[in-house]
């Protein structure tokens, strides 16, 4: 059994260690928010935070993951930063097919917890590893800005 903290709850899995922390998240926790992309921690559709930092849970073996708190879509929203980033996202309708945009929102509020006033440079570092197919880069770029100037 392996032991992982996720959104503020410690749970068990029966789990070899070298499985990815998405499949734990989705086939064992049933929480499908977190989007399988790639598979190579490319696209950023997995994207969850360990310890607050954004990381691609599609390459992470659980076994990694020890005692450090997982965060994912479906528990982003109780934070402050997190919520924040949802409200915006809803207020400028960001979401195209919305595949990408757990990932997306992920990314955006570990850039706002660690740079709360980005400028269009830190969001474009911060988002390059976060892949739209729709193209809705426009939209994410506002949707920060706008959590951003939420206090």
């Amino acid at each position: 059994m392996v032991k992982v903290r996720v959104n503020d709850e410690v749970r068990e899995v029966a789990v070899d260690a070298d499985t990815p922390l998405l499949w734990v998240l989705r086939d064992l926790l049933g929480m499908t928010g977190t989007k399988f992309g790639c598979g190579i921690a490319q696209c950023g559709a997995c994207t969850v935070h360990l310890d607050g930092v954004a990381v691609r849970s599609c390459r992470l073996p659980i076994g990694q993951v020890g005692e450090r708190a997982v965060r994912t879509i479906e528990g982003v929203g109780s934070t402050p930063v997190g919520a924040k980033v949802q409200q915006a996202w809803l207020d400028l309708d960001v979401i195209q097919c919305g595949y990408c945009q757990s990932g997306q929102i992920m990314a955006a509020a570990a850039l706002l917890a660690a740079n709360p006033k980005p400028d269009d440079a830190d969001i474009d570092a911060a988002m390059a590893g976060n892949i739209c197919r729709c193209g809705t880069y426009v939209r994410i770029r506002d949707g920060i800005k706008r959590a951003a100037q939420h206090d």
